[in-house]
């Protein structure tokens, strides 16, 4: 119908039939008709149509001059494109652009825009966008903002004529540039003759003494500074920014705060405080700060080159730029199974599909990233597949045109020309999907609905290469209004005066367009039609005037539904009130009775007045008149403090400030008290002496005194008394007092007596061996010992925490413990010293009993039954019993294979990669350092040996066999060198076997793990005899010990002491070193004489 409308409006003969219609008809019928006009025949028609408005229309002014500027601009050329940009922006000038004289005429191109508006998605979305210099929300009272309207994407400077300025949704101002100087608090817009409105940006002049400024926008990755401005007859000294309530960042030199690379964790409430030295503080208005996502996950997408087809593919990284950001440069890259592709700001990239033919495809993926170090974002992966693509579907929908009455049924069908199968259809309304089908081999997809909504309904098709989605088909569902509703905010019959009250009328139902009015006392308020479904609301600032019953009306053409009315009661909030005291004479006593007084001079009666002493109420009185209220209460000690009053008249109760009364009273006589920590006063122990007096108005100053010697004193400005500690020594033994003032007499306190005592030291631990090591068998002598102490004093031994034994020693002194030593009496033994003054425990001293290790077991382990060249094969060693640590050798034919250590006892293993040469007799060998034992020989033959495998088997194994022994090796250089340096004869000598090692002589211990063990026990020098004394030091990295001719890595010392004279010859020690390893090898034992006790 609209189609032929235009077709004949094209030809002469028409032309009468278009002068006599209406001026809203013919913009009514003439924007339907494009809606449903082919492209080719718009095209075709643009000139005679254009002459036939002219000709035909030239003495309705209205219709003439705007159908004129729709032709200038190329309207009727533009709609020969369904992507044009210039036909949505010209279309939606009719509808949001205010202009002179325009009339109703054309508020009904609403129908034209709806269906032609979202042709192209880019338009949609064009609105100005406000910048702010300074770029503070919030600036103080008196300072100016230049506001600049940015128009982005395809408008064309040069073309913009005027910019229009909203303040709170009302026309401000026009101004033939982009920028605006304001100097009101608001919410501010712009728009041009082509565009939307733009967001609003909110201000906030303020007059208080300290605001927090931040910027209007934050995305991902910003950097925001945050100021702290105080006006300029305000000098801060600190400034603290704060989060949630919390405490951020403090500074004293700078009010300016930084986020760096701000993200969704920085979201919050932002305040700031201010603080002047001496003074005061200041606090700042609340801002609240949302990072918004600077930029989707990018989505990869792939398109077959239109030059090479079917042999390329170009890849390309989507994602999008808010407005705000759109001068943000990012970085893509592209990676092709983990391997990168392409560096750079292109965000696509042409590679070759042949590759898809494999077997197993690659996966491609692309990340987005703002700079070097900014926000990155990355796609998922995706394997390519060389398939068509889904076309671009078209809706249609049956009855097609016409307004669908509601209820009825509409038929919508969704059809793509081309596209591999299979294909997913959905079908949305206004952005909302109302059905998703099953996917489906076909090019079409049909569905019914009942006819509900009226809005814009799409479809979308997708065979996993892309989504393609139709263009826009309007339904209009004629629906009657229903009674609308009307609600206030706030909420509730009561506000108070100067408040703004939100007036918002809404009907659940109805078509669009709807005309509200508002009504007060049946008095109109205002009027405004809308659109869509959201209602309309009115702001009203109230005085008392404004009390009374309001209602509202709404209308669409099927006759207006009143709302019920809603009753509003404006009431004057009560002022802060005034808090006086009033006393019969300068100074309060005590007993006296004084009056609190509280008045408001503002606020609607009646008004509770309260009053409070430390916010505990005292009492309340309700006054119907603006006299204030009185409250008498008779004092005394207690009723020191501060005092407020509180008014309230149900809009909200005010506080006073507070008043402070002092009451007087005379210092009792003050309490001593000697507190101690423990029952009687031991030397060495802090006592305190406490003076207080439980009556007596502050500051109260105490004084201490020893036999009527000052010791000190102490001015207490609350209550609680003072305290003076004390460290006591013998001579603080006598009698103590204390005095109390407070300017009124001083008092002094009883004496107390306080008697010192002594006691016991902690006590020394002595263990005295027989020998170098403790042996299984030895006797052992413990001595306890106290050097002070007051008698008797109970000495208590104990191993591992469990008693032993306990003796008294009745004059002092100390007392011994003898010991039988078995194999479980190893451990930590400690000793107690007790006179009834708190037991005093010595330290621990360790006692190891040494045992030699038994014969091992050899134990090769196999991954089968028949060892072959190449396995693994486990060789594990273990003592059964010996004191650990234990070093283990491993031979092949006595050929040493390796060594290992189980520094806390058990076995070791080795593993060997086999190869043809391993088969043979294997043993093993444990030695704690009291004697090295032989295990049994264990035979190994191998099965399978292969020319392919020996090879790189044997210098696999050579080469763990030489790492392995490596260490080995040294320690064994280290161990023969040691002797002959000492005197003693080498480690070949034949008459030093396994069974003739003796536990009195030990050998030598090796550490494999230099900064992993401990020392195993403590360095003795005996009396007598020849010694020699090794030990290996652990040396912390970076330190480097000074080379010489007696030591081997730094790591091996040896020193050959005189009788008696070890410890002057000891070297120095590294810096920082620890003995992980020691050994005394006595050469003439029968020179050591056991100490006696």
């Amino acid at each position: 119908m609209g189609a032929d409308l235009i077709r004949n409006g094209c030809t002469a003969s028409r032309r009468r039939d278009v002068q006599n219609l209406h001026p809203r008809s013919r913009v009514h019928d003439l924007s339907r008709a494009f809606s449903v006009l082919g492209s080719y025949e718009r095209h075709r028609c643009k000139h005679s149509l254009r002459q036939s408005a002219h000709t035909s229309l030239k003495h309705d002014l209205l219709f003439e001059k705007e159908l004129s500027q729709m032709s200038s601009s190329g309207l009727l050329w533009s709609c020969a494109s369904q992507e044009s940009k210039p036909a949505l922006l010209l279309l939606r000038k009719a509808l949001v652009w205010p202009h002179p004289g325009a009339g109703q005429a054309f508020m009904l191109l609403w129908v034209s825009v709806l269906v032609l508006a979202p042709v192209s998605g880019k338009s949609a979305a064009a609105k100005p966008v406000i910048s702010l210099h300074p770029p503070w929300t919030v600036v103080f009272t008196g300072e100016t903002v230049t506001l600049t309207c940015h128009v982005l994407h395809f408008h064309a400077p040069e073309k913009i004529k005027r910019f229009l300025w909203y303040l709170e949704g009302r026309i401000l101002r026009e101004t033939p540039g982009n920028t605006l100087e304001v100097r009101d608090s608001g919410q501010y817009r712009c728009q041009t003759q082509d565009s939307l409105p733009s967001d609003h940006v909110s201000l906030i002049f303020s007059s208080a003494n300290l605001i927090l400024q931040a910027p209007p926008f934050v995305f991902e990755g910003d950097s925001v500074v945050l100021r702290c401005r105080a006006n300029a007859e305000i000098t801060l000294d600190t400034m603290t920014l704060h989060r949630w309530g919390k405490v951020l960042s403090v500074s004293d030199e700078s009010s300016d705060f930084r986020i760096e690379q701000a993200s969704l964790k920085d979201n919050g409430d932002y305040h700031c405080s201010g603080f002047k030295n001496g003074c005061c503080s200041y606090s700042s208005n609340m801002i609240n700060i949302e990072v918004q996502e600077l930029f989707p996950r990018p989505v990869l997408t792939a398109s077959l080159s239109p030059t090479v087809s079917g042999k390329s593919v170009t890849l390309t990284c989507k994602t999008q730029l808010p407005p705000l950001r759109s001068d943000v440069k990012l970085w893509f890259r592209f990676f092709k199974d983990d391997h990168m592709l392409q560096l750079g700001l292109e965000s696509s990239l042409k590679i070759s599909t042949l590759t898809t033919r494999s077997r197993d495809p690659p996966y491609y993926w692309c990340e987005a990233q703002r700079g070097s170090s900014g926000v990155c974002k990355q796609s998922q992966k995706s394997q390519l597949r060389v398939q068509i693509p889904v076309s671009r579907p078209v809706l249609t929908l049956s009855p097609h045109g016409a307004p669908v009455p509601e209820g009825h049924t509409v038929t919508l069908t969704c059809k793509a020309e081309s596209g591999s199968f299979p294909i997913l259809y959905q079908f949305l309304r206004e952005e909302v999907v109302i059905q998703k089908m099953e996917p489906t081999r076909g090019m079409k997809s049909v569905m019914s609905l009942r006819a509900e909504h009226s809005g814009n309904y799409y479809c979308t098709a997708d065979n996993g290469l892309g989504a393609q989605r139709s263009l826009p088909v309007y339904l209009a569902v004629t629906v009657p209004v229903s009674r609308p509703v009307l609600t206030l905010s706030p909420r509730g019959a009561l506000v108070p005066e100067g408040h703004t009250v939100t007036l918002s009328c809404k009907a659940e139902r109805g078509s669009p367009r709807i005309l509200y009015k508002f009504y007060h006392e049946n008095i109109s308020l205002g009027s405004r039609s809308v659109l869509s479904a959201g209602g309309m609301s009115l702001r009203v600032t109230v005085t008392v005037q404004d009390s009374g019953n309001y209602f509202c009306t709404a209308d669409n053409g099927f006759g207006p539904q009143r709302s019920e009315a809603k009753s509003l009661s404006v009431k004057v909030p009560v002022s802060r009130p005034v808090l006086t005291v009033r006393t019969p004479r300068a100074q309060v006593v005590e007993g006296e009775v004084v009056e609190l007084y509280c008045g408001a001079w503002k606020g609607s009666p009646p008004i509770l007045y309260r009053f409070y002493h430390e916010d505990n109420a005292l009492g309340s009185s309700r006054v119907y008149s603006r006299r204030g209220a009185s409250f008498k209460l008779p004092l005394s000690a207690e009723h020191s403090g501060k005092y407020a009053c509180e008014a309230d008249n149900g809009l909200g109760a005010r506080r006073s400030e507070t008043v402070s009364l002092d009451v007087k009273v005379p210092a009792s006589r003050p309490v001593l008290t000697v507190r101690t920590p423990r029952a009687q006063a031991v030397e060495g122990d802090v006592v305190e002496l406490r003076c207080e007096a439980q009556r007596g108005s502050p500051p109260i100053l105490y004084r201490f005194y020893r036999e009527d010697n000052a010791l000190g004193s102490s001015r207490v400005h609350s209550r609680g008394g003072a305290s003076f500690k004390l460290p006591l020594s013998a001579e603080h033994s006598g009698k103590y007092a204390c005095e109390a003032d407070n300017g009124l007499g001083a008092r002094r306190s009883e004496t107390v007596s306080l008697d010192v005592t002594v006691p016991a030291s902690r006590p020394v631990l002595t263990v005295r061996t027989p020998r170098a090591q403790a042996v299984e068998g030895d006797v052992v002598e413990l001595r306890c010992e106290a050097q002070r102490g007051s008698p008797p004093i109970l000495y208590r031994f104990y191993r591992e925490d469990v008693p032993l034994e306990s003796s008294s020693a009745p004059s002092g002194g100390g007392t011994s413990f003898y010991l039988s030593l078995t194999t479980e009496h190893s451990g930590n033994y400690s000793c107690e010293a007790d006179n009834g003054l708190g037991a005093q425990r010595s330290e621990v001293v360790p006692l190891s009993v040494i045992v030699p290790a038994s014969h091992p077991t050899l134990t090769l382990r196999a991954p089968g039954a028949q060892a072959k060249v190449g396995d693994m094969v486990e060789l594990r060693c273990e003592a059964q019993r010996g004191s650990p640590p234990i070093w283990y050798w491993f031979y092949h034919e006595d050929v040493p294979l390796g060594n290992s250590s189980a520094p806390s006892g058990g076995g070791a293993s080795l593993n060997l990669s086999l190869t043809a040469e391993h088969s043979g007799n294997y043993s093993c060998e444990a030695d704690n350092g009291l004697g090295a034992r032989r295990s049994e020989a264990v035979p190994l033959s191998m099965s399978g040996l292969t020319r392919s495998r020996s090879g790189p088997i044997a210098t696999g194994v050579t080469g763990g066999l030489f790492s392995t022994l490596g260490f080995g090796v040294v320690a064994l250089l280290l161990y023969c060198r040691l002797p002959r340096k000492a005197g003693g004869r080498p480690t070949s000598d034949p008459s030093r076997s396994p069974a003739d090692s003796d536990v009195r002589e030990p050998v030598y211990h090796n550490a494999p793990a230099w900064l992993e063990l401990q020392p195993v026990y403590s360095n003795v020098n005996p009396k007598g005899g020849e010694v020699v004394y090794s030990e290996v030091r652990r040396i912390p990295q970076g330190s480097k010990p000074a080379a010489n001719s007696d030591s081997v890595l730094g790591l091996l010392r040896t020193h050959l002491p005189s009788h008696g004279q070890a410890a002057s010859h000891r070297p120095s020690d590294p810096p920082g070193s620890s003995v992980i390893y020691s050994q005394v090898k006595v050469a003439c034992p029968s020179a050591y004489v056991a100490p006696q006790s």
